[in-house]
């Protein structure tokens, strides 16, 4: 935002040091950019934060200057002259988009004489625009005064041709899809529906809060204009600039959300200066669709949180003060606390720490001294805190992504699958979200259906995980809010049970994971051949599992997904989370290759937990290799495993007649557990 020295003059005496004011405006929160001059001016350059548009014009700061130093501010009184006749009665302004533009008005003036504006106007617009345009030059007296106020209130405006609207009326509207725009930048440009537009009776005249169309600009065969001052909605003026790569004054200023009251303000201070340099006569009144949606709501600052949060101490009269010269209005006080209401030019104001902010700043961030003691209080983490940050940083790891999902869902999905309870969910009195009255007893619903959206969007091999409650009915009082983590992948049963026992590993649970045959409460969602109970040891940790077909089906999914869940308690109660360490041994290690030949039905975790008690101490790692069948020669029903075993003592070298001897007694456990063999033998 630049800024013109003489301009600021204007408003509030400049009788400090320029250099002094500058680095004053930095430390209240006005970064100063930089300085240079123009003509006999001085143009300076302020960064204005986006919660700052009250900056965006020599007025608002003008009154942080006048804050800061004390002094008077002097503002313009506009009450332009009205001599001409009612304005409503032969033009009317409608709005039917009010989501876009909650306000707009107009005011005429007939019989204006466009010239070149007045010497002063153009050399303090030069000032504040060539040094960001060097091609800057001033238009005529009524475009330059509309740019006048713009940098003077920060408040856009906009004059029309009167003589080139048709029908009489303004209509502010949504564009048409693929609606052609000609903008006084003589380039074309093509409208979505979800932009604002100005229109007359028969086409679009101007992109609401961007741009005016060239076919209603003045011109010197003007006679009289038409004076726009709106409030549009900021979100929607960001989105149009975006879209059209069209950035303006005005655009940049509207993105802001303005102060509502500075639109008539502008309004009539534009007229006043149209009349005193162009000449004409006023409409009486003023055109007027629509209200400001914006109310002030009353901030109460508790005198008590000064010292708690600054650590300084501040005279309450001075509080009292730099709150009213920053243009609140006290509205209730105890000797507790002080409410005031907000001016319309500061939207920001909402909260209390809002307030203490801007005492902070005016009382000056200098004079609160570096070391002030202020409380603090160590930051405690729980078990669960630490095992999720765990849980969340290997998953992402592992190529997962995280995500958020409601707890009310449809009761379809509670019906259709209900792993953790056989209770009816809890349902809500009205519905959270459409056809969503039911609170979940599973994430794996919710997790396919965000798998049905990222499909849509070109995305089905999605990796997803989420850390969330399932709510278990109990027969009596609240439900029981169980902790649980859901995942979800496009890659095999294998591969999800691999993740699992990853993130095992990384919580260090050195319970060993084992599966049981899942029940019937699986039926609905989960294939009958690939779907599993997990354990850690004795307790119940989840279950994995193969969406079904008609699982599929029931979530739109096209392609193969897997899924599982696991119970963050028992997780919680297992993991180490303090790191356990031991010394290396300094002695080699010797490995062992066995080829084995097992009944189909034993699982490798069983052969597993056979070989880690069979070897004890000396096995350091069990690697499985590969499953092989051959029914023609072991047997029908039959596969050989072929694993890989490494031993290393401690204290000494391990002979191999050492490592033979445990090998020997892993074969002959395996034998007895599980009626199996060594291949050859």
């Amino acid at each position: 935002m630049l800024v013109s020295w003489d301009w600021l003059k204007q408003y509030v005496a400049l009788d400090m040091d320029r250099e002094e004011l500058e680095n004053r405006l930095a430390m209240s929160g006005l970064n100063h950019e930089g300085s240079e001059p123009v003509g006999n001016d001085i143009a300076i350059d302020l960064e204005v934060t986006s919660n700052r548009p009250d900056c965006l014009g020599h007025i608002g700061v003008a009154r942080e200057i006048a804050v800061l130093y004390n002094q008077a501010l002097t503002l313009p009184s506009p009450q332009p002259d009205t001599s001409g006749p009612d304005v409503n009665a032969n033009f009317s302004v409608s709005i039917t988009a009010p989501e876009l533009c909650p306000r707009y008005t107009a005011r005429i003036i007939r019989g204006v004489s466009i010239e070149d504006s007045p010497p002063w106007m153009q050399d303090q617009l030069r000032t504040v625009f060539l040094p960001i345009n060097r091609d800057w030059k001033p238009i005529n007296n009524v475009a330059d005064i509309t740019n006048y106020v713009l940098m003077e209130a920060g408040q856009p405006l906009h004059a029309f041709d009167l003589g080139k609207l048709a029908g009489g009326q303004i209509i502010v509207r949504a564009a048409e899809q693929g609606e052609q725009f000609a903008a006084i930048d003589h380039r074309e440009y093509v409208l979505q529906p979800e932009m604002c537009v100005i229109a007359d009776g028969a086409k679009s005249i101007a992109i609401a809060g961007v741009m005016g169309g060239a076919e209603t600009e003045v011109s010197e065969q003007t006679v009289d204009v038409l004076i726009e001052s709106a409030d549009f909605t900021a979100m929607s003026i960001r989105a149009t600039s975006r879209a059209l790569n069209l950035q303006s004054p005005s655009s940049y200023r509207f993105e802001r959300a303005l102060d509502p009251a500075g639109v008539d303000w502008a309004s009539q201070r534009c007229c006043e200066l149209i009349l005193e340099h162009c000449g004409g006569t006023l409409d009486a009144g003023v055109i007027e669709a629509g209200k400001s949606t914006w109310q002030a709501e009353p901030v109460v600052l508790r005198l008590s949180q000064i010292e708690r949060i600054l650590g300084i101490k501040i005279d309450t009269e001075e509080v009292r003060s730099i709150l009213i010269a920053l243009g609140n209005a006290e509205s209730a006080s105890t000797a507790e606390s002080i409410t005031v209401i907000p001016p319309s030019w500061r939207r920001d104001l909402t909260r209390e720490c809002d307030l203490l902010e801007e005492i902070a700043r005016i009382h000056g961030y200098e004079k609160i001294p570096e070391d002030v003691g202020v409380p603090m209080a160590a930051s405690f983490r729980s078990d669960e805190d630490r095992v999720a940050e765990v849980i969340r940083s290997t998953l992402t790891a592992t190529g997962f992504d995280e995500a958020l999902t409601g707890s009310v869902v449809p009761l379809a999905w509670t019906d259709q699958f209900n792993p953790w309870t056989t209770a009816t969910p809890l349902r809500t009195i009205s519905p959270m979200l459409l056809g969503a009255d039911a609170l979940r007893t599973s994430l794996t619903p919710s997790l396919l259906e965000v798998r049905r959206i990222n499909q849509s969007l070109a995305n089905p091999a999605v990796e997803l995980f989420e850390t969330a409650k399932i709510y278990l009915p109990q027969a009596e009082g609240l439900p029981q809010e169980q902790k649980t983590i859901g995942l979800t992948s496009s890659g095999d049963f294998y591969h999800l049970k691999g993740v699992i026992e990853s993130l095992l590993a990384k919580l260090k649970i050195t319970t060993p994971l084992s599966v049981a045959d899942a029940g019937e409460e699986f039926d609905g969602l989960l294939d009958n051949q690939q779907r599993c109970t997990l354990l850690l040891g004795d307790e119940r940790l989840g279950f994995l599992g193969q969406v079904s077909k008609p699982g599929l089906k029931a979530f739109s999914l096209k392609t193969a997904a897997n899924v599982a869940e696991l119970k963050m308690d028992l997780l919680v109660s297992l993991a180490t989370l303090i790191p356990q360490h031991q010394d290396l041994s300094a002695f080699p290690a010797i490995s062992r290759d066995l080829n084995v030949v097992l009944q189909e039905s034993v699982r490798w975790d069983q052969l597993q937990a056979t070989v880690e008690q069979a070897a004890g101490e000396a096995l350091e790692v069990l690697g499985y290799q590969e499953t092989y069948r051959a029914p023609d020669q072991d047997g029908a029903n039959t596969k050989r495993v072929l694993f890989n075993v490494k031993f290393r003592r401690a204290d000494a070298t391990m002979t191999g007649e050492e490592a033979d001897a445990i090998r020997d007694a892993i074969v002959q456990a395996i034998a007895a557990n599980h009626n199996g063999k060594l291949l050859g033998v």
